[in-house]
């Protein structure tokens, strides 16, 4: 029987796909599991019977993920479950941003009263007059998943589109449309296009990436969307653009107290993946990974340890070894299962970073004395008995 706790509401339509064999808990003290969405973990004492932790979503910043590769806690997050409906809202901040429809309805508002409003609008729309987005250039830095569809869409909607992303995986290319312009230095796309939109994960790297000196390159008629994360756009100096007109707008999905009501600024409350369809896709990724990693040992989509996969368990015997990534690891637990007389019938060993994971298909059960001898190797964080 597995155990697990949720420490945020998860669609049920997630929890859900789980079996009869899982007990939801409700403290994490008590789980081998948990999922969370965007409840704080870094100061949570985190058990040693913890196993798992599913971020229903893309970002982890707030899951401690050294803390758990120590205690040999797999980190998973949902990413492209949210995509679709970041990419939607990518496309109103546009739209916002082009034609000033959130002033066109503050007006209406504002003379709800006026008996002769349709006549009066008829005078007053000038004011609220915009440009289309079809047919002007589109920056996308970063094309993951929601990058990628952003791009895609922005075709079809007769945009002329250029990608930016060093790091392009296999599948994001494949995806990706033959009509989208290939870009090698980003600052190409700072001095042509007209909108940017950023979706690039929050590193040290990328922090404030979108900065003084990018915004300078910028056209003074630039429309900036940030729905990634707020700490990508050196949000001081965006306002001071703004305020000097160096800028047109800039849209963002992370309200704060530098950008709410600034000039320029457009402001949602963090709603990029505020939809059903959004939060059903990732509880069901959520709990389709912990399940997976439980009952099989299969590492899908984690953020602190390598992607390991072998299927469903069928053998006698399978073992997972969460360990550091140092040279000579796999010749000592080969050889504490060799001397217990135990024969390796297929295996798989990753590494990411300074992490590595071990996934060991056996021909028979690993008896408890032999599982503490691996347990108590060197640089081994934990070990798991899959069956």
């Amino acid at each position: 029987m597995f155990k697990y706790n949720c420490l945020n509401p998860i669609a049920a339509v997630g929890l859900d796909l789980f079996s009869d064999q899982y007990d939801k808990v409700d403290e994490l003290k008590d789980a081998q599991a948990a999922l969370v969405r965007s409840a704080a973990m870094h100061d949570l004492e985190l058990p040693d019977t913890l196993e798992a932790v599913a971020r229903a979503g893309a970002g982890v910043n707030n899951i401690p993920l050294d803390k758990c590769a120590e205690k040999g806690i797999v980190v998973f997050n949902t990413p492209g479950a949210n995509a679709n409906g970041v990419k939607e809202l990518v496309f109103a901040g546009m739209l916002y941003a082009s034609r000033d429809i959130v002033g066109g309805i503050e007006w209406c508002l504002e003379n709800q009263n006026d008996e002769n409003i349709a006549k009066t609008a008829e005078k007053q729309k000038k004011n609220f007059a915009g440009t289309e987005i079809s047919g002007k250039k589109l920056g996308v830095i970063g094309l993951g998943a929601i990058g990628v569809l952003v791009a895609n869409a922005a075709i079809h909607m007769g945009m002329e589109v250029y990608g930016y992303d060093p790091y392009i995986s296999v599948a994001a290319a494949w995806n990706l449309s033959r009509s989208v312009k290939h870009i090698s230095n980003v600052e190409d796309i700072y001095r042509e296009c007209d909108y940017i939109t950023i979706h690039v994960p929050l590193l040290d790297s990328t922090k404030k990436m979108i900065n003084a000196d990018a915004i300078a390159m910028m056209k003074p008629t630039a429309i900036v969307l940030n729905f990634a994360r707020d700490l990508l756009v050196d949000e001081e100096a965006m306002v001071d653009a703004l305020a000097a007109g160096k800028v047109h707008k800039y849209v963002s999905d992370f309200p704060n107290t530098t950008t709410v009501g600034a000039k320029g600024c457009i402001v949602t409350p963090h709603l990029g993946a505020s939809t059903a369809e959004s939060e059903d896709n990732c509880a069901i990724m959520a709990v389709r990974e912990i399940r997976d990693y439980l009952e099989n040992g299969n590492i899908v989509h984690s953020v602190n340890f390598p992607d390991c996969s072998m299927g469903a368990c069928t053998t006698a015997g399978r073992i997972g070894i969460l360990h550091r990534n140092v040279k000579g690891m796999l010749s000592l637990y080969t050889t504490i299962l060799g001397d217990a007389g135990i024969n390796i019938d297929g295996m798989a060993n990753k590494s990411k970073g300074d992490y590595a994971y071990a996934l060991l298909d056996l021909d028979t059960s690993v008896p408890e004395n032999v599982l503490e001898k691996l347990k108590n190797t060197e640089g081994v964080l934990k070990v798991r008995k899959i069956c």
